[in-house]
């Protein structure tokens, strides 16, 4: 008998567009011998919309649909109400919750929080690290505590939150009693690197705070480290031993993987297994690794690195949810290592029932 599996999608963060590729994805690796698929979207608005078709989810048409569906958190009941134009309600149940959700209110805790309510299984990291992972500054201050264990350093950083803002001449002289441009400047919480900007002097360093400002209440400023930029896929948690994939590096056609990079300029390559210096494949598999279980996670996440001419390695940051899409490093990595995307959504959602039957 089949089973029902709701891929949520879409959301209200600035990686909406990115959120609905991952989902059109997914939807294509899972069995559908084995499953029920409730796709359900939400809209930049909040809305929850209920769709039918693959072909909506990529062209965008599934804004438009007239069904809502609404995951229940009342745990007595795990399912999803779908209720019709007509008025007609029904309960759909859900034995499992795959989200495909990127950045606020995706992989931030918040949603999770919802599932844990609703009693129902869910592939991905749960509350307290999608949180911490989703916040790169206490990310950091985490990561700090390991670092020697973990055989990494990470990049100095500092962190300003919004009311200091007011006084900017205050901000620029904390920064600059810290670290020497140029300097990275970024959204504290975000990802697929909207709202990060490089400043190469004080009066960057103020406007790409205030753009950093327009997406979050907190911004991390870094220390510049000239390297290649590395990304590492971790899977398990539970009676499954976390295991790190191969290492894959990013060639950006700008002159930094920022968010039009990544999705809009075909000139950005990803190269699985690159040969860096020192060997330093095997010690960021490791040190991967290391921080996935330090910051609580479970099911999947992808570590990302710096690696300099030197063989040193530097932890960058980590996304609970990664990306999905055609050019998305996680599902590359593993199948460089021979998991197929259609066997690796499998994993993931036996990897949800493992933690949810260990509880």
């Amino acid at each position: 008998m089949k089973r029902n599996i709701a891929v949520i999608f879409g959301g209200r963060s600035s990686e909406h567009e990115v959120s609905c590729m991952s989902a059109a994805n997914i939807i294509g690796w899972i069995d559908k011998s084995k499953w029920n698929i409730i796709p359900i979207g939400i809209t930049k608005d909040g809305r929850w919309l209920n769709t039918e078709k693959l072909e909506d989810i990529k062209s965008g048409n599934w804004v438009n649909s007239s069904v809502t569906a609404e995951l229940s958190p009342d745990a007595t009941r795990k399912s999803v109400i779908v209720t019709e134009p007509s008025g007609e309600v029904t309960d759909v149940p859900v034995d499992v919750i795959f989200p495909a959700l990127h950045g606020k209110w995706g992989e931030d805790g918040t949603i999770q929080g919802l599932f844990e309510m609703s009693g129902i299984p869910y592939v991905g990291c749960g509350v307290l690290s999608s949180a911490v992972c989703m916040d790169k500054l206490y990310t950091k201050l985490i990561v700090d505590s390991i670092a020697d264990e973990a055989g990494v350093r990470q990049a100095s950083f500092v962190g300003i939150r919004e009311y200091e803002a007011r006084d900017m001449n205050a901000v620029c002289n904390k920064v600059e009693a810290v670290l020497s441009y140029p300097v990275f400047v970024k959204p504290s919480r975000s990802g697929s690197s909207c709202g990060v900007t490089k400043a190469l002097d004080r009066f960057q360093l103020i406007e790409g705070i205030e753009k950093a400002l327009e997406i979050d209440s907190k911004v991390l400023i870094e220390e510049f480290i000239l390297g290649h930029e590395v990304e590492c896929a971790v899977f398990g948690g539970g009676a499954e031993k976390p295991i790190a994939s191969g290492v894959g590096e990013i060639l950006a056609a700008a002159e930094f993987y920022d968010y039009d990079a990544k999705y809009n300029n075909p000139d950005s390559v990803t190269v699985i297994d690159p040969d860096l210096p020192g060997g330093a494949a095997e010690a960021i598999r490791r040190a991967a690794v290391r921080i996935f279980n330090a910051l609580d996670c479970y099911g999947l996440a992808r570590v990302d690195f710096f690696v300099k001419d030197t063989g040193e390695v530097i932890f960058n940051e980590i996304n609970t949810l990664p990306g999905f899409t055609a050019i998305s490093m996680y599902p590359k990595l593993w199948e460089a290592r021979g998991v197929a995307p259609t066997e690796l959504v499998e994993k993931l959602i036996d990897n949800a029932f493992e933690r949810y039957q260990a509880e």
